[in-house]
């Protein structure tokens, strides 16, 4: 399919507007049957790649010839927030190799699948906690702020070891950083972010305590193995990571669910249904909407195309997940579809290293909400939900879900 000259304006814009926090854009219907990439057209008025072919997207992330770093000139800026500093620098998921690689074995004992498995009492212990809060209080009530936010926030609390009694600061400096639609008010926040852990990795280097950072800077940190700063920001990208994507993903299924309620009586019949049920909202949902962001180091020839050194790459998890070549009417919820074919934690080396605890933190909490709360329902149609702007990136929630029972 040729590609449109770069500054067309025939281009499609990216990111895309939704109408639904819980569908994709309707714009994405323009790209559906194009091939699986296309040229889009960011807000500044630069041309990407958008890649939207499943296998043409796994290639991709797995190739060493994109790059993740996103100082390197060429990457691609998706809102004026993102070019913040805080936002730029980014061990883990903005890392090439072999820092990359140096900082994800430092972690891999804590995301461990066994880890992951052995904090289940732990997690559902969490879990009642907030649904025995709503219940006591009643109804009305706002999931997001009840429950999703909090249960995930206190979650990663535990994991990494930062006190319970500063959740409430990090919640409101996380949703500002990731709510920004400006550089400044995303530096602000993320500045904020960054001097508390500095605060505390310092305190944990002498006065070792549970959870990563613990470990980390009493370790890793003072035995000259790891830089102060760094763990800083390790610790930075764990903290919003691990609790803004999941706590959208828990907003985002429950609508999922209540709008499709024969699939909910189906998981309320046989609880066991639950794994395939959260793998199919993951591929559905796709609240980051994109898999992955590059910037080619190499030229790279793909189905047909040649993407230069220096050009911008999107991968979109949202349209790759539904890939009719991968998935028989991709846009159905089925549950009983085989396997973990979608995109949504990434592919390669940058693979989400959360994803062991996303799955249970979502297993246990629809098992919970509808099982201890069977008559949960929207308070207004799912349509008319708020859904986040394209000012602010691709991450999409609901900011405020109003159920009653």
């Amino acid at each position: 399919m040729p590609t449109a000259p770069p500054g067309s304006p025939s281009l499609l814009a990216f990111p895309q507007p939704r109408t639904c926090p819980h569908q994709p854009p309707p714009g994405y219907d323009a790209l559906r049957g194009q091939g699986p990439l296309a040229k889009v057209a960011l807000y500044d008025g630069r041309d990407v790649w958008l890649v939207t072919g499943y296998a043409e997207a796994r290639a991709l992330l797995s190739d060493p010839r994109l790059s993740s770093d996103r100082t390197r000139p060429g990457f691609p800026v998706l809102a004026p927030r993102f070019r913040a500093s805080v936002a730029r620098k980014l061990p883990l998921i903005a890392q090439d190799p072999p820092v990359h690689d140096v900082h994800r074995r430092l972690l891999n004992p804590e995301f461990s699948l066994k880890h992951v498995r052995a904090m289940r009492p732990q997690v559902q212990e969490i879990v009642d906690r907030f649904i025995d809060r709503m219940l006591e209080k009643g109804p009305p009530s706002d999931l997001v702020a009840d429950f999703a936010v909090p249960v995930t926030s206190l979650v990663v609390s535990r994991l990494l070891g930062v006190p319970v009694e500063d959740q409430s600061f990090f919640q409101d400096a996380t949703s500002r950083l990731m709510r920004a639609t400006e550089a400044g008010p995303s530096q602000q926040a993320g500045g904020e972010l960054a001097a508390y852990l500095d605060r505390l990795v310092t305190r944990l280097r002498t006065e070792p305590g549970d959870g990563v950072l613990g470990r980390l800077a009493s370790q890793e940190v003072e035995e000259g193995r790891l830089p102060h700063d760094e763990l800083v920001q390790i610790a930075l990208v764990l903290l919003v990571a691990g609790h803004e994507t999941t706590a959208s993903m828990i907003a985002l299924g429950t609508i999922a669910l209540l709008e499709h309620p024969e699939r909910l009586a189906e998981l309320r019949a046989d609880p066991d249904v639950l794994p395939g049920v959260v793998e199919e909202l993951l591929r559905l949902l796709a609240v980051t909407d994109l898999a992955g962001s590059r910037v080619a180091v190499e030229d790279i020839a793909i189905a047909g195309h040649t993407i230069r050194a220096g050009d911008g790459v999107l991968v979109s998890g949202t349209l790759a997940n539904r890939d009719p070549d991968v998935h028989a009417d991709p846009d159905v919820f089925d549950p009983k579809r085989a396997g973990r074919s979608h995109l949504t934690f990434g592919y390669g080396i940058h693979q989400c290293l959360g994803q062991n605890l996303a799955r249970l933190e979502l297993e246990l909490a629809f098992r919970s909400l509808f099982t201890r709360i069977p008559t949960l329902r929207l308070t207004v149609p799912a349509a008319e939900l708020p859904v986040r702007g394209t000012d602010t990136g691709t991450i999409q929630s609901a900011d405020h879900l109003p159920v009653t029972w």
